[in-house]
């Protein structure tokens, strides 16, 4: 599942293609997706303009010229593509990239006065689409309880403390649960939590003040490198120019079960261990 970084990378693409264009017609190719998607997706949308697409957690945020908001969330294998019907060029846009795409598999496509079209396609239908009025975003069902994004000034150290210390999970599920932190998921928590040379199954409250610091720091660090490099390319994430999401290449524990340790002065080897129904990745030597 794509997380903050990669939804970002989406964001960064669509917002640089299709804001500003207007909609000439869309198409419900399909519309059993995690929820129906409503035919007021294609009566509303008709005639508009795109004013700007936005990221709340690993949710997109379309905004359109009529007070209304496309809510996209990618789900396990959710992926959009815009394809330039003048050019015969498809730009690739989402995470879980394939060069021929099933169409059968195209759920919404939305056409563009300057025959530019945007194709979401989703195999396995976790993903959703919804269109809300803007104005109720921040009470809408998907958002309300969301944390703060953890790139932002509220995400910070006394925040962090104070949610830490109310709470008796291990840390690992308590930076997965999307009401304290909002967009991080498996990967990244792995890697944050290897910065921060602490164990996944610490209890929260029993952190130190320069541990929770360290969380919130390497946080910010590796998502801004993460996005920076285009994401990671796990499953073959790609961003609107084609080229591959490279973080990957700096992953430090995910995934690399029984490999050693990249600390130069640690001997230990990576440890696969399950939190939480989740592939957990530590070095038990680093992580205390």
């Amino acid at each position: 599942m794509p997380e903050l970084p990669e939804v970002e990378v989406v964001r960064i693409s669509l917002d640089t293609i299709i804001c500003g264009l207007k909609i000439k017609n869309v198409d419900i190719l399909n519309k059993k997706l995690r929820y129906i998607i409503s035919a007021n997706v294609k009566k509303d949308l008709k005639k508009q303009k795109i004013i700007s697409v936005k990221r709340r957690a690993k949710f997109l945020l379309v905004n359109i010229d009529n007070n209304k908001t496309l809510l996209i969330h990618l789900g396990m294998t959710g992926k959009i593509f815009i394809l330039d019907r003048t050019k015969k060029v498809t730009f690739k846009t989402s995470f879980y990239y394939y060069s021929n795409f099933l169409r059968k598999h195209n759920h919404l496509r939305i056409k563009f006065f300057n025959n530019l079209e945007l194709i979401y396609n989703d195999v396995r239908k976790f993903g959703f689409i919804k269109l809300i009025k803007t104005n109720d975003l921040n009470n809408h069902s998907n958002l309300l309880n969301l944390g703060p994004e953890p790139l932002s000034k509220s995400f910070n150290f006394k925040y962090l403390k104070f949610k830490c210390l109310k709470s008796q999970k291990n840390i690992k599920n308590f930076l997965m649960d999307q009401k304290y932190v909002a967009g991080l998921g498996n990967i990244y928590v792995n890697e944050i939590l290897f910065k921060s040379s602490i164990n996944p199954r610490k209890i929260t409250f029993k952190l130190k003040d320069f541990e929770i610091c360290a969380i919130v720091k390497n946080t910010k660090k590796i998502l801004k490198k993460s996005i920076k490099e285009g994401g990671s390319s796990i499953r073959d994430f790609k961003g609107t120019s084609g080229q591959d999401g490279y973080f990957q290449q700096s992953l430090m524990v995910y995934d690399r079960e029984n490999q050693s340790c990249k600390k130069k002065t640690c001997k230990g080897k990576i440890k696969k261990i399950n939190i939480g129904n989740r592939s957990s990745f530590f070095c038990k030597n680093c992580q205390k």
